[in-house]
């Protein structure tokens, strides 16, 4: 007779994630801003033992702790979400590692990406519109058609120096993203980065593309050959 294994509790898996925190990587994602510290690659591995569970991944986001939450996104059904749903788990997220992996690994894969990207890009709150612009660099780079990269680069030139940090940073990407596959637009974008000097002395690890645009841009078609 075949054996059928019970899947995990929420509280069974709080003390694994428990056991997996490292003070030292801790201390080195609190400067990010992100409070735990559990090695994203152990995490993955609990994921994928775990495989897909919605309604697990919903329990252990209800827990409200920063590693908990990063498991619930990678076992969870992006397309399981209803609009409402990810609208509050991105105002609740405030770990900003919770929020890329909420909009790369959840939102960009559901059926509300395009509503909810357009609905965030306009919010008051600079991390929500920070989110609403990581989706528009996506569809800069993969579905750019209906999108005005013309407009976007009047918004980024007139607000980006001045963006909260998350907002910037996400703005700042979509002026790369923009740069690097739109050689229409490549000269503006590169003369709104040259101007505006965004992220110019952000410091940079050896063997690491600098964040700043016109840098950023160079290289990457560098790599490609252009």
């Amino acid at each position: 007779m075949a054996q059928t294994t019970t899947a995990p509790s929420v509280a069974e898996l709080m003390a694994e994630l428990a056991a997996l925190e490292d003070p030292r990587a801790r201390e080195v994602n609190e400067k990010h801003g992100d409070d735990h510290g559990v090695n994203l690659g152990r995490l993955r591995a609990v994921a994928k033992r775990l495989k897909t569970q919605h309604d697990l991944a919903r329990e252990l986001w209800a827990t409200g702790d920063t590693a908990a939450r990063l498991l619930a996104l990678l076992v969870c059904r992006p397309k399981a979400f209803e609009r409402g749903e990810l609208d509050l788990m991105l105002r609740e997220a405030r770990a900003p590692k919770v929020q890329d992996w909420l909009v790369s690994y959840v939102v960009k894969k559901s059926t509300y990406a395009e509503e909810l990207r357009v609905a965030w890009s306009a919010d008051g709150d600079p991390v929500v519109a920070g989110a609403g612009w990581a989706l528009t660099t996506d569809r800069v780079a993969k579905n750019p058609a209906g999108l005005d990269l013309a407009g976007l680069l009047d918004v980024i030139e007139a607000e980006m120096k001045d963006a909260p940090d998350r907002l910037q940073w996400a703005m700042n990407h979509c002026l790369a993203q923009i740069g690097i596959e739109h050689a229409e637009h490549r000269a503006r974008a590169l003369d709104i980065g040259e101007r505006l000097e965004v992220l110019k002395d952000y410091p940079t690890p050896p063997n690491c593309t600098s964040p700043f645009a016109p840098t950023w841009i160079a290289e990457i078609l560098r790599r490609r050959g252009a």
